[in-house]
């Protein structure tokens, strides 16, 4: 198995980094063609900056899929705002969708595009016991992506409203667009760092730390429960 694990900024992947090196989970840099990489556990997980909005991360994305002789899901992993009040500061959601909310149709009405997680994968993992026991909760349901930071209730509630998501990020419709391409796997893992309101920008920054190491343990705990044994 061969985790590609594009993260969409520079801080988070840091924070990612630094997670797996306090698990003692030692990287070795690659080459992704242009991109610098890093990889993981024997080559089953190769961490890349994604980029920051649906374009760049596309952009890496496909790259990064040209660049690797095998991928088996393409994973965007980083922070996200939370949406639901069933959700926490820490908690990982796994979308079964994302719904590309700001692609704005107007002369031509219809729904916004979504696209569905792998479900061999999401199936897999919600019936795995040890998701159950890690430090945090994993949610699994719908991302709101669009590049639009949302930090008023007014905006997280229309948005929950109208896309029926969970929580909101800018990337994952980027990534699985590319992904869809080159048809390989796709899957959005979000951590909530905020809960998308009047007090998101203030936590956003001094909650990646800890958004990530979670994000860390669950894509460790993911590699280890999905690779053939």
């Amino acid at each position: 198995m061969t985790v590609l694990a594009l993260v969409p900024t520079i801080r988070e992947l840091d924070a990612l980094v630094a997670a797996f090196d306090h698990m003692g989970l030692t990287g070795e840099p690659v080459k992704l063609g242009r991109l610098e990489a890093i990889s993981y556990l024997s080559g089953r997980a190769v961490v890349v900056e994604g980029g920051l909005g649906k374009a760049q991360f596309a952009t890496h994305t496909l790259h990064s899929i040209d660049a690797l002789s095998v991928v088996s899901v393409a994973m965007c992993i980083g922070s996200a705002g939370g949406l639901s009040p069933d959700l926490a500061i820490g908690d990982v959601i796994v979308a079964t969708e994302t719904v590309e909310h700001d692609f704005n149709r107007n002369l031509i009405p219809g729904p916004a595009p979504e696209f569905a997680g792998d479900l061999r994968y999401i199936a897999a993992m919600q019936e795995a016991e040890a998701f159950n026991t890690l430090p945090f909760s994993v949610h699994f349901g719908r991302v709101a992506s669009g590049d639009e930071s949302i930090v008023t209730t007014s905006r997280a509630n229309e948005l929950r409203d109208t896309t029926g998501a969970v929580a909101a990020a800018w990337e994952g419709a980027g990534g699985a667009r590319a992904s869809k391409f080159a048809d390989v796997p796709f899957l959005e893992v979000r951590g909530i760092s905020d809960l998308a309101d009047e007090e998101a920008e203030s936590v956003f920054f001094e909650n990646i730390p800890a958004t990530m190491k979670n994000l860390a343990i669950f894509l460790n705990k993911f590699i280890i429960l999905m690779s053939p044994a």
